[in-house]
């Protein structure tokens, strides 16, 4: 009886951990899909349901430590892109608790907001991050740093 207890009981905590890694909250390597280059490191968070993601790192050598977002169009304008929230207003969709959408990020680089889906894959080491203008989207793989 005890050792069937323990046996659920040790199952219960590995799902929860599994799905712990499920969420996109954490610490993220950015990598363009484009040069497949390191970009950055992109911390997201939750608060109340929310998910945001705010730049910590730059890692690209060609990216200019004091660079600032001088193409956004909206309050990110001319703000600096190291510490700027790049990823706001996401939520887990009603159909599937491991799909993040309705939400928008910016790219620093043209200043362009897309909208904006997150997918944890692979056991929620890598974060599958889509950006939508109207029916065109781009797709990064992102990777899990803690």
């Amino acid at each position: 009886m005890i050792k069937t207890v323990v046996s659920t009981l040790a199952l219960s905590l590995a799902s929860l951990s599994a799905f712990a890694q499920m969420s996109p909250v954490g610490l993220w390597k950015t990598i363009d899909d484009d040069t497949k280059k390191e970009k950055s490191l992109v911390r997201i968070k939750e608060s109340n349901g929310v998910y945001s993601g705010t730049i910590e790192k730059l890692l690209d050598p060609d990216s200019k430590p004091d660079a600032v977002c001088d193409k956004c169009t909206d309050d990110r304008k001319d703000k600096p892109v190291l510490g700027m929230t790049i990823l706001r207003g996401l939520k887990a969709s009603d159909g599937a608790a491991t799909v993040f959408e309705g939400g928008t990020i910016v790219d620093p680089n043209n200043g362009k907001v897309y909208r904006t889906r997150l997918k944890p894959v692979d056991d929620g080491k890598k974060l599958e991050m889509r950006g939508y203008i109207g029916p065109f989207y781009r797709t990064q793989v992102w990777l899990r740093v803690e």
